[in-house]
């Protein structure tokens, strides 16, 4: 005897149910907590507990060519320590350069021998920008974060247009947190030559000396007026 559709329905198996098991729920609850604490760990790790960089140290030939420049806008390298006395000589600009080079690398290598600052202070050039990144150490009486250490983030933009240079403030950045444009006096992208040149005072001052300046990838390059 056939069975009837009635009876086939009623003695199939119920279906299963789709969805996560407790397994599975457990095995997401404890991966979230682990993402979490890891990017924890190294948001305080980069930002309010990092460590000191390391200073750049110059090749002999790349110290030499540091050096030359130095010397070149007057800045005496060797010191003092010979004891030869100054030598007069009458002053003159024939021949003198009035462009200034400097690599990444030498300008952080002139922060060298500051052991401190070579330690807490990073400065990186790309195209019409100039970044810096800086540690600052919180006193003891800062509160939550006294006796820390605060990374700071902040960029320039730097470069030449219109016959005269141009610098933007890109921006600061707090613990990896931009800071609002209100907090900076509203300057965040706003041409500071422009909106300051015009008064006597030393936005007027640097423009009216710079003849040219560059920033690309590894390099700074000015030219001066006459």
């Amino acid at each position: 005897m056939n069975e009837t559709n009635e009876d086939k329905t009623a003695s199939a198996p119920p279906p299963k149910k789709k969805g996560f098991s407790g397994l599975h729920v457990f095995g997401i609850v404890l991966l979230t907590i682990v993402a979490t604490l890891g990017a924890g760990y190294w948001w305080f790790s980069h930002y309010v507990f990092p460590e000191n960089f390391d200073p750049v140290t110059l090749t002999a030939s790349e110290q030499d060519s540091l050096n030359s420049k130095l010397n070149t806008l007057g800045i005496d390298t060797q010191g003092f320590e010979s004891g030869r006395p100054l030598q007069p000589v009458p002053y003159s600009e024939e021949g003198a350069s009035r462009e200034v080079r400097f690599s990444e690398r030498e300008l952080n290598g002139m922060l060298a021998n500051n052991t401190d600052l070579a330690q807490r202070l990073a400065v990186d050039l790309s195209d019409d920008l100039v970044s810096a990144v800086l540690l600052v150490p919180l006193d003891e009486g800062f509160p939550v974060l006294g006796g820390r250490t605060l990374r700071v983030n902040a960029g320039v933009e730097l470069s030449f247009a219109n016959g005269r240079p141009l610098v933007k403030l890109r921006g600061v950045s707090l613990m990896g947190v931009p800071i609002p444009n209100a907090w900076l006096g509203n300057l965040k992208n706003v041409d500071l030559v422009n909106e300051f040149g015009a008064n006597e005072g030393f936005w007027q001052s640097f423009a009216a000396g710079v003849d040219y300046i560059q920033v690309e990838d590894g390099r700074l390059l000015v030219r001066l007026k006459e």
